[in-house]
């Protein structure tokens, strides 16, 4: 397991690529913090690694057409400054109503030990809720 802040968060975005819990799971402290802009029902400071990992990242799955993956990639080489990372990435799913959503998100990752400590994500909300959460959802 690489302990270097950029190869942590590229694989863990890879691994999102890929859907591979286990490797998903594992990229996290325990004690990671998430946060998450915005009104929207996932919203908010998401504290621990079963809280960000079933809680926040499982929650999006439900907004997912079932039998299709979220797409994601990153947009170009992140940018690191010690322990931190900035991270651009794209999203893009068919919704649970048939809808395409497409954004783009950036992160600011610190990585501790080999791990994801903590994550402000910056996105643009109102396509989210206009698109993910249409119906209030």
């Amino acid at each position: 397991m690489s302990t270097d802040p950029r190869t942590v968060v590229a694989d863990y975005v890879a691994a999102v690529a890929r859907g591979d819990a286990d490797a998903i799971h594992q990229a996290f402290t325990e004690d990671v913090v998430w946060t998450y802009p915005g009104d929207l029902p996932l919203s908010g400071e998401w504290r621990g690694r079963e809280a960000v990992v079933k809680g926040f990242l499982g929650s999006i799955g439900g907004l997912v057409a079932p039998g299709t993956a979220i797409e994601v990639a990153l947009v170009d080489e992140p940018v690191v400054q010690g322990d931190r990372v900035v991270a651009e990435w794209t999203s893009r799913c068919t919704t649970v109503r048939g809808a395409l959503y497409e954004n783009r998100n950036l992160g600011v990752f610190t990585v501790r030990d080999g791990r994801i400590a903590a994550v402000r994500e910056y996105t643009d909300t109102h396509r989210a809720a206009t698109v993910l959460f249409a119906n209030g959802e």
